[in-house]
């Protein structure tokens, strides 16, 4: 058993949950994620194995045929998903923060009609708030929803959606007229049902076809255009309109998690390899490990490794007690995905000429650890997150 990012304290259910991940994990995504990324093919039998085990249901709650788990089991199961390949990962990340927003804000009826499916992996979910001119600039979405006789008629162009088309409802944030003084009132969630597929999927949707990525591959990443599109009023999220921006927010604090579980997950690959690697190449007569210059970069790697690790235990389980954690997820956020970058570039470095090659894992591991810099907010805007949050608590008296 490998002792590094190990967490105390989880229960027999838990710990039964992360081995049957893990055992997932080593047999049906290590052994395919190679040739899957390599030819950007969605990994579709991989996830008709997510669905037979219940991950797609994991957070939702027993009474709509879920598992009920918390985050922290969720964010665990995420590490361990992205220590195979992170882009399977990728897959049920926006699912699992379109169900925590319905579970959260959602309407009974909401919640009646779109949770079970969710649990059982019929439905599928994706979010989108950013824009082509815009990037953690909420406030400044021009995608605009007007009210009319029957409900609303949104026009515009989202971007940056994960699982874009082959998810079939999405969460998507847009503007409404409130009459707020302050741009973020003048926000609205709505819950788009939309057929899997690219192109004019509905009358004014259009989902154009994949962005092509340096990395995070076989998962789909698209664009959103509405043009007329006409939705109904109880599609709003929650049923009230201009509280998008706080639904939003709580569905990204999950993201965060989110991205901080992933980041733990492709390092602890990397550590594993670099280990790996390095007590099987020898030079000047012994394996590359007993020499100083590659210990000392094993035992820095493994440190980060654990320290991430730790940090975004700590973030989910704030989450999970109810308490604000916005201050602890953009720090679990900014470090593991900071050390993630940092360990992946150690063990391309310990492996040398091999590591540029295709046939090694550690070169898909270096294309996809930039991502996580990005995701759900760039390092800068963790450090936004996390100085306003200090001068919150840390007011001063004087």
């Amino acid at each position: 058993m490998a002792r590094l990012a190990q967490t105390a304290g989880l229960t027999d259910i838990q710990e039964e949950i992360l081995a049957t991940v893990r055992t997932f994990v080593d047999k049906e995504i290590i052994p395919h994620a190679q040739t899957l990324e390599h030819g950007d093919t969605y990994p579709a039998d991989i996830v008709d194995g997510m669905k037979e085990m219940g991950l797609f249901g994991l957070t939702i709650p027993e009474e709509y045929g879920g598992l009920g788990e918390s985050l922290l089991t969720y964010a665990l199961v995420v590490e361990q998903i992205a220590r195979g390949w992170m882009s399977v990962s990728g897959v049920i990340n926006t699912h699992f923060i379109v169900a925590h927003m319905l579970k959260q804000h959602g309407t009974p009826e909401q919640k009646e009609k779109y949770l079970p499916r969710m649990a059982a992996g019929e439905v599928r979910g994706s979010f989108s708030m950013s824009e082509p001119e815009l990037g953690s600039d909420v406030a400044a979405i021009r995608t605009r929803a007007v009210k009319g006789e029957s409900g609303y008629t949104i026009n515009g162009q989202k971007m940056w959606l994960t699982n874009g088309g082959t998810s079939n409802l999405t969460a998507v944030l847009v503007k409404t007229d409130e009459g707020a003084e302050k741009p973020h009132q003048n926000l609205t969630t709505f819950l788009v049902e939309k057929p899997e597929g690219y192109g004019e999927v509905l009358p004014g949707l259009t989902i154009p076809g994949k962005i092509d990525k340096m990395g995070y591959k076989g998962v789909d990443t698209t664009e959103m255009v509405f043009d007329g599109f006409e939705i109904a009023a109880d599609q709003v999220l929650g049923g009230v309109t201009g509280q998008g921006f706080r639904h939003m927010m709580d569905g990204v604090e999950v993201g965060r998690v989110n991205v901080a579980a992933r980041a733990c997950g492709i390092a602890i690959r990397a550590f594993e390899l670099a280990i790996e690697y390095s007590q099987q190449r020898k030079t000047f007569g012994k394996a590359i490990a007993e020499h100083q210059a590659i210990a000392f970069k094993l035992a820095e790697m493994a440190t980060k490794v654990e320290a991430a690790h730790l940090m975004m235990v700590n973030a989910a389980r704030l989450k999970d007690s109810g308490q604000r954690n916005d201050v602890e997820a953009g720090m679990a956020k900014l470090i593991a995905s900071e050390y993630c970058a940092e360990v992946t570039q150690e063990s391309f470095r310990i492996h040398g000429g091999y590591g540029y090659s295709k046939e090694y894992e550690i070169e898909r591991l270096m294309r996809e650890a930039p991502f996580l810099l990005i995701g759900e907010g760039t390092s800068e805007i963790q450090k936004t997150i996390i100085s306003r949050g200090l001068l919150r608590d840390y007011q001063s008296r004087g």
